[in-house]
């Protein structure tokens, strides 16, 4: 198995299960812009966007950048309001990326929120200074273009075979192709399995504690396959 050195991670649907308050802001900011609710799958669809490029996404027929800019600050404003109370980390998180710092890997995050959303949260966790680097998406290229990769792995002085990313969505697993790094693909976020799979992830996993498992090689992996663990 590759060495790896640093471990990038998603945030919205493989850190933290907040999954479900956007898809519910994603609705609300359409009924305030009088636009129709898309569905749930749609809107999972394209969470790990860019915020703009995500509404375009979901609103191809609008071409008034007012309307986008309308959807785009009343899904700010509705996240907000359901994020009172923060999202909850998935069981396993807290306790695993400890045990990865201990392990002497380092630390990264490659998030579609902006840089406002995410300094928020990881202020309410005591994680302003825990990763070595975080990347959002309104500070470069959006998923899957691997920019944000390449500037985590530039500041961090590590080959792109000596990486991981891990995600929730095919944006995140593109994204690691086109920088040419190993993916975990995580079924309890955004996108199923079923969905994942297709972008040849080097593992799929329906729990975070699973990937705490393989890295420590407690369970034996063929090195060409995808293994898939069912929680």
């Amino acid at each position: 198995m590759p060495d790896y050195q640093l471990l990038i991670f998603d945030w919205d649907g493989t850190l933290v299960d907040s999954i479900g308050r956007i898809v519910e802001a994603m609705h609300r900011a359409a009924d305030v812009a009088c636009v129709p609710r898309c569905s749930d799958v749609a809107v999972r669809g394209i969470i790990g966007l860019e915020l703009g490029v995500a509404i375009r996404t979901l609103y191809p027929e609008l071409d008034e950048p007012l309307r986008i800019e309308t959807i785009r600050r009343a899904y700010s404003e509705q996240y907000l309001a359901l994020e009172t109370e923060p999202s909850p980390l998935f069981e396993g998180v807290r306790e695993s990326l400890e045990v990865f710092r201990d392990q002497g890997y380092r630390l990264a995050v490659a998030t579609g929120k902006g840089r406002k959303g995410l300094h928020r949260v990881l202020a309410d966790k005591g994680w302003l200074d825990y990763f070595d680097m975080t990347r959002c998406a309104d500070e470069t290229a959006s998923k899957p273009d691997p920019l944000m990769l390449h500037e985590i792995l530039a500041h961090c002085r590590v080959q792109p075979e000596r990486a991981l990313m891990v995600g929730d969505s095919t944006f995140d697993l593109l994204m690691a192709r086109n920088a040419g790094m190993d993916a975990v693909a995580v079924g309890f976020g955004a996108q199923p399995l079923s969905v994942l799979r297709e972008c040849s992830p080097r593992l799929a996993i329906n729990e975070f504690n699973e990937l705490r498992a393989w890295l420590e090689g407690r369970q034996a992996q063929r090195p060409a396959e995808v293994s898939e663990h069912v929680g």
